[in-house]
């Protein structure tokens, strides 16, 4: 079964992560706990991107799935206009 990324949320969590501890950032955005994985993308071909905190403190994690800088926030939700959570991620890649 395939499936496309939905958007989660129009704003970054703000989550505070612990140095050398491992996450699972929910990539297919259907998480009931966003931004983590819970297991939702079961039966997609959608995975969750695993990252190792390289700092404790606060981060800013992407929600609405189409950063450039997953799995952190790098602003792009701001460009989505009328698109709401729960429909498909566009892609927002720059063509050359």
């Amino acid at each position: 079964m395939t499936g496309v990324p939905i958007i989660a949320a129009k704003t970054p969590a703000k989550v505070e992560l612990e140095e050398g501890k491992r996450y699972f950032w929910c990539q297919c955005g259907r998480s009931k706990s966003q931004p983590f994985c819970d297991g939702s993308h079961k039966g997609l071909d959608i995975e969750p991107i695993s990252f190792i905190a390289e700092k404790t403190g606060a981060a800013f994690l992407c929600q609405c799935k189409a950063s450039g800088k997953a799995p952190f926030c790098d602003g792009t939700h701001t460009r989505l206009d009328d698109l709401n959570p729960g429909d498909p991620v566009p892609d927002t890649r720059q063509s050359d």
